[in-house]
């Protein structure tokens, strides 16, 4: 399996990293994608990388609530030279977040067009965080219709709207992780809907840890977890799950 979306260059694992990384490994897990957040972290994440370079892939990008009015242009100049000096498989974590915070909302607007453009520039497909804020990032795909970006969204927990809008695109994958385990969540049903070939698996790592460990730091070996949701509610073999999300893991993210 590959764990789309982790943060194990937080310092959450900064006593146990390796550890963490093996006890994925044992669980199933033979790669992983490292989104961005900011330049703060972007050495210490780096570094995780070129520790396991056949491993661990970074994206470039700046998160929704990494974003402030006198640093983002800095931040976004920070990736576009990023860019030309290492290698990435996407352009991400970005998006808009309207739960934390709208008070930042025309920053994130001009930050995320910003990076879609950055995407369609290197021809790399894009991480979204859609945070109670699916109209938002629907009305700036449309408006920049020409720019024919593609990906994943990540930590999907929509509506059943959302998930046709997401669908009319032709270029997104769904991005499924601890919340469709949330017996509140309301995803069952979404996730019936789904063809296989749309899903890629993903923990968000510390974060959206999978019951029945709930409350507790998550990590990339609970990728099985979601794994075996999804093969509960589609009703077919954990390998078949496990199977498909890396074929459309690797072809996103072109990776071998």
């Amino acid at each position: 399996m590959i764990d789309t979306h982790t943060h194990l260059y937080l310092e959450e694992f900064d006593n146990d990293f390796d550890e963490t990384v093996a006890r994925a490994e044992l669980a199933g897990v033979d790669a992983f994608i490292f989104p961005a957040i900011e330049k703060s972290v972007f050495e210490k994440m780096m570094s995780k990388c070129l520790h396991y370079p056949q491993k661990i892939f970074p994206a470039a990008g700046l998160h929704p609530t990494s974003i402030q009015e006198k640093t983002y242009r800095q931040e976004l100049d920070f990736i576009e030279k990023a860019i030309k000096n290492f290698s990435f498989v996407a352009i991400g974590e970005i998006g808009i977040d309207c739960y934390r915070t709208v008070e930042n909302i025309a920053w994130q607007r001009m930050a995320f067009e910003r990076q879609l453009e950055i995407a369609a520039e290197y021809d790399l497909p894009v991480i979204i965080h859609a945070r109670n804020s699916f109209a938002e990032i629907f009305s700036i795909l449309d408006r920049r219709s020409d720019l024919a970006v593609r990906g994943i969204f990540h930590a999907f927990s929509g509506t059943a709207d959302d998930y046709d809008r997401i669908k009319s695109y032709r270029s997104f994958l769904f991005g499924l992780g601890g919340i469709i385990t949330f017996k509140n969540s309301g995803m069952t049903s979404i996730v019936e809907r789904m063809s296989l070939d749309d899903i890629v698996l993903e923990t968000d790592s510390p974060y959206l840890t999978p019951a029945p460990f709930r409350g507790k730091r998550n990590e990339s070996a609970n990728l099985i977890l979601v794994a075996k949701k999804v093969a509960e509610i589609k009703n077919i073999s954990l390998q078949t799950v496990s199977e498909q999300t890396t074929i459309n893991a690797k072809k996103c993210f072109s990776i071998t």
